[in-house]
Parts: C-alpha cells; sequence; structure tokens
C-alpha cells in the first residue's frame, strides 16, 4: 500500500493515540509557547512578530483539520477526521461538538468522516464529506444538509477531501483516496485518478487535474485566476499552481513549490491545507511547520511546531492565524490580514 499522509505523520510524530478524550472546553488558552520563526526573508518580519506566541485552544483530537472561520456568527468550524467529528470554537463559548457523526458511518471507509471547510461569500458552510463521497452545504443553525455533487462522468468520487470557493461562487475541490480503506486499491475506487474539480455555480463538474497523486489542500488567488494544490505525497511533496481564464478553464499548471529540500526525520508533516494573506502570501502546510510563500514562489520563512499540521485559516479579526496542529487548535496573531477581510 501507498504511504500517505496520514501514515507519514503519525510515524514523523511522537503523538501516538486512537482513542482521544477532547479538553479544553474554556474560552481561554489552555496554555502557549513561543514560536521558533526560520526567516528567509526581511519581508516576512512585517508578517509575523519576532515575539510569535502560539495559544493552545483545545487539544486531545486524533487528527484535527478542515479550520475555517465564520465571519457571521464569529466562530471557527474544524473537523476531527478519524473521529467522524466536526467542532466549533469561539472566544466566547469555548470548544463544542458542532457534528456528530461528521460524515457517514458506512462499509469500505478508513475514514468516513469530514474532511475540509469553507465558508464561501455568500455565508454557506462548505464541507467535504469522505463517508457519502460527496461535497455539501451545511445549515449551521439546523445542521441540515443540502449534496452539491457526488460523482463525475457517471462515477462516484473518491472521498472528497479540501474545498474552496471564489468569490463569484465557483468552488474547487480536491479529491483524494484517503477516506477509503486501501487508498488506491479499494475496490470501492470507482475514479480511475485523484482529481482536482471545478464546479461551476450551474451545477457542472469539471476536471482540472488527474495527474496529482495525493491532490489535497486548496486555496485561489482573489482575483479566481491563481489556484494553489498541495500534493500530500512524501514522495513528491509540491505545491501545484494552476492559472484559469475568465471562465474559470485551464490555461496553465506547474510546480510552484517544492518541499523536498526540508523533509527530515525531525520535519513532521506534509503539504496539506493553507490559506492566503491580502497580499497573495500563501500560509501553507509542510515539513516542520507552517511555511510563508510569496506570490513569486519564493519562501519567506517557517512556523516552526514540533508536530504535523494538517491546515490553517485567518479567523477573528482577520489577523488571527488558527492551526490545526494534529491532535491540537493552535492560534497565532499575525500582522498581516486574511484574503477575506482585504
Amino acid at each position: 500500500m501507498k504511504l500517505n499522509r496520514r501514515h507519514f505523520c503519525a510515524a514523523s510524530t511522537a503523538f501516538i493515540g486512537t482513542s482521544c478524550k477532547v479538553a479544553g472546553t474554556a474560552p481561554a488558552a489552555l496554555e502557549s509557547f513561543v514560536v521558533k520563526l526560520d526567516v528567509n526573508d526581511e519581508h516576512f518580519h512585517g508578517l509575523i512578530r519576532s515575539e510569535a506566541k502560539a495559544n493552545i485552544l483545545a487539544k486531545g483530537f486524533q487528527w484535527s483539520e478542515g479550520p475555517c472561520w465564520d465571519l457571521k456568527n464569529k466562530k471557527l468550524y474544524f473537523t476531527d477526521v478519524p473521529q467522524n467529528k466536526a467542532y466549533s470554537w469561539s472566544a466566547p463559548e469555548g470548544l463544542k461538538t458542532f457534528l456528530n457523526p461528521s460524515g457517514a458511518n458506512v462499509e469500505g471507509f478508513r475514514e468516513p468522516g469530514a474532511n475540509g471547510l469553507f465558508f464561501d461569500h455568500k455565508d454557506r458552510l462548505l464541507l467535504c464529506n469522505h463517508g457519502r463521497r460527496s461535497l455539501e452545504v451545511v445549515n449551521t443553525n439546523n445542521k441540515a444538509r443540502e449534496t452539491l455533487t457526488q460523482s463525475f462522468e457517471g462515477k462516484k468520487f473518491n472521498s472528497p477531501n479540501d474545498v474552496v470557493a471564489a468569490r463569484d461562487g465557483h468552488i474547487f475541490f480536491t479529491d483524494p483516496p484517503y477516506g477509503l480503506e486501501g487508498l488506491d486499491d479499494s475496490p470501492l475506487k470507482e475514479q480511475s485518478h485523484n482529481g482536482v474539480y471545478h464546479l461551476s455555480p450551474n451545477g457542472k463538474v469539471n476536471l482540472i487535474d488527474k495527474e496529482r497523486t495525493f491532490p489535497n489542500g486548496v486555496a485561489i488567488s482573489k482575483d479566481g485566476r491563481t489556484l494553489y494544490v498541495s500534493q500530500s505525497d512524501p514522495h513528491q511533496p509540491i505545491l501545484m499552481r494552476y492559472v484559469l481564464d475568465p471562465k474559470f478553464k485551464l490555461i496553465s499548471s506547474e510546480v510552484f513549490f517544492d518541499f523536498t529540500p526540508f523533509m527530515g526525520p525531525d520535519a513532521h508533516g506534509l503539504p496539506d491545507g493553507m490559506t492566503l494573506d491580502e497580499t497573495g502570501n500563501i500560509f501553507t502546510t509542510g515539513p516542520g511547520g507552517i511555511f510563508v510563500i510569496s506570490p513569486e514562489g519564493k519562501k519567506l520563512g517557517r512556523l516552526a511546531l514540533d508536530r504535523a499540521s494538517s491546515n490553517c485559516c485567518f479567523g477573528q479579526d482577520g489577523r488571527t492565524l488558527f492551526i490545526t496542529n494534529q491532535d491540537r487548535l493552535l492560534s497565532i496573531k499575525t500582522q498581516t490580514l486574511g484574503l477575506r477581510w482585504s
């Protein structure tokens, strides 16, 4: 069986566990620590303060994932994929269970829970449901769900993983086999590829890329013309960049950043989830922490963390970076503003 993201991360970190009780329902941070910064460019100092602290807001998860900020209700939503649960967090309320199960309880799935989440510009919560092999909209008030798509060319998706929406309603998502027992060897796998997809507002699904081994995190530029997708493959850990035309058709694609030189036994994690700031800098998970990469593809710096991170997003006033850091939920204050606030 191919080495996959979760197995790789578990093998390269000190945290081990299959049954965890969630701690940290109090609004205040459980504890905090100073983050080591690897600085490669002077512009990094304008994004993150040199004395940056990480607040541990909650812990005890098996693999926290998919953070997104609800601007309307001032809450963070995120998932614990193996535990098949989704949570909300806010400063007044602390941690609360939002969905249990978050995905579906079905046979043949190693991880049937929800993974990536994203609030679109209509304040709808988009959810990648592994177990139902679908992209859904979830009503945060009554938890009702609406399926947006479940198949491509008459065949079921593998297990939609991460999602982002452009400002005009066009949606992009990745579909690796992480949810399936056996991954690419699963008898349930109907797609011959692990795709990167575009879902138009009229419901049509288009395939952007079928060549990625483990397409994962996804982000899109402010103008909706540049799409970023990570590949969580320890043998080829890269960040892809896709240039799109005004009708969201692919113009070109390229390897935008290669994480291979940063891989190592003490650099936990792989390129996974990401988010953009107001000037288009990419804050992306990677080996050893959170990388900050310029729109030109230059590594500005890294927030070094001692365990694998799955994803990150901006929240609160737009100058707080939330990080799902394996068994923990972290927050770090920034000097730059998240793209959604710009």
